[in-house]
């Protein structure tokens, strides 16, 4: 029988404490690596962490602290303010000038400081009263400022892929100190691998399923994570959004193709599960405002103005009153008039623009402000348009001329694309008659 009782988390219990423990990241913790050998050597700098929940930003912190022999000084900004960074600062004055201690001010979550919290310690760190290390699953060139990312260097920590998650399951169910090694635990190969799929990059959240399942054992007097077991915790409601994994991904893709397909009830119902989910919605308004321009376009431009609006709507609501605004855009632009060929035309003029190399600049379309440029025939013979009939110079050549003549855009049949296609095609058959009289 296992005894699931624990003084302290399998997570927490199982935190490496050598760089021989630590899995993954070896993209910048091997030897030669500029974080590994600071690491090795106790030299200290300041730097931030930015990578996803689990992939062991705080574990490295503390790794650092203790190979440099410096005072780990822990501040979440979630709980923390300007008085506690006061606290920490104060405290590694007394280490620095009693002890000739080094300090590291590591602070969780730093995203969350706004900028006179992130501010209130740029001083210490400019003067060498602490090292600073912060950790963010946002990103740093927008969630810091720019005056703390200049004195700091970014290190990105990856999720950590499916072969380093069984490798932190198999330690724990191994390991006799720190893990599950006294239990002598039964759990199949193909089990492991369904509970690394489940935890999604993440080295906690990994050990948090496996911790569960050990209580769920335990309470039916088994030693054997069995797949019934393996059920009831990774689809029991203890993952119910796999944020950024696969099922993220099918779900915004069904709601576009129900966008796309002008299926507004299904578009609704996705838009739904992911919300219900914990999907951050202005994830969703983005994706909806992509939309708006790939699928409906100029057939009707209100969508993106609309689309626009539910997003500057729902940053003054916020949720869940603001999701409304949302869920009424998409409704809007499923029942829209279609087209892609703003979409198209903008591929094609990107593919020709990357494949054509350095065309110059037609002459006559070039402006000529001085006088060298007037001799050297700069914009000479340009048509000025609203000089013409009908404010349209027919027959005149805008692109450079290895690619006169070029055609991206063909608008549909469809909502206002109909009054667009019917001007180009009676300003294309202008061009027409003007190249044939010209002959």
């Amino acid at each position: 029988m296992i005894d699931a009782h624990r003084h302290q988390p399998l997570a927490e219990r199982m935190r490496p404490q050598q760089l021989s423990d630590y899995n993954g990241q070896k993209h910048i913790l091997t030897a030669g690596k500029p974080l590994f050998e600071a690491i090795n050597s106790g030299r200290l700098h300041s730097m931030i962490f930015w990578g996803p929940p689990g992939t062991g930003k705080t574990t490295l912190a503390r790794m650092i602290a203790q190979h440099s022999e410096a005072a780990f000084m822990p501040v979440s900004a979630v709980l923390a303010g300007v008085k506690e960074i006061r606290e920490a600062i104060a405290s590694a004055k007394i280490l620095q000038q009693q002890q000739q201690k080094r300090s590291i001010l590591f602070v969780d979550e730093v995203h969350r400081f706004n900028k006179a919290q992130q501010d209130a310690f740029l001083p210490h760190v400019e003067d060498g009263t602490v090292y600073f290390i912060g950790a963010t699953t946002e990103n740093p060139s927008f969630a810091l400022n720019n005056a703390l990312l200049s004195r700091a260097r970014v290190y990105v920590l990856n999720a950590l892929s499916a072969e380093d998650l069984l490798a932190v399951l198999n330690q724990a169910l191994t390991d006799k100190k720190r893990g599950l090694g006294t239990l002598n635990l039964q759990i199949s190969d193909e089990i492991k691998q369904q509970f690394a799929r489940a935890a999604d990059g993440d080295a906690r959240r990994l050990l948090n399923l496996l911790e569960i399942a050990v209580e769920l054992a335990a309470a039916k007097y088994s030693d054997c994570i069995d797949e019934q077991i393996a059920n009831e915790v990774l689809t029991g409601g203890v993952r119910r959004f796999d944020n950024q994994g696969e099922e993220f991904y099918n779900q915004i893709s069904a709601l576009h193709k129900s966008v796309r397909g002008s299926n507004p009830d299904a578009a609704l119902y996705w838009f739904c599960r992911m919300i219900d989910g914990g999907c951050d919605p202005r994830y969703i308004a983005r994706r909806v405002l992509r939309m708006a321009s790939e699928d409906i376009g100029n057939a009707d431009p209100r969508a993106l103005h609309l689309t626009l609006a539910a997003c500057d709507i729902y940053e003054r609501l916020g949720s869940p009153e603001g999701e409304l605004a949302i869920a009424q855009a998409i409704v809007f632009l499923s029942i829209a008039a279609k087209s892609n060929a703003v979409y198209t035309a903008y591929n094609q003029a990107m593919h020709a623009a990357k494949g054509s190399g350095s065309l110059s600049v037609p002459l006559h379309l070039r402006n000529a402000p001085t006088k060298l440029m007037q001799n050297l025939d700069y914009g000479k013979n340009y048509r000025y348009a609203h000089n013409e009939a009908d404010a349209y110079a027919a027959g005149e050549n805008y692109f450079p001329q290895e690619l006169a003549d070029s055609c991206y855009y063909h608008p549909v049949e469809r909502g206002l694309e109909i009054k667009i296609k019917q001007r180009l095609d009676y300003l294309r058959q202008l061009d027409k008659q003007f190249k044939s009289h010209d002959r």
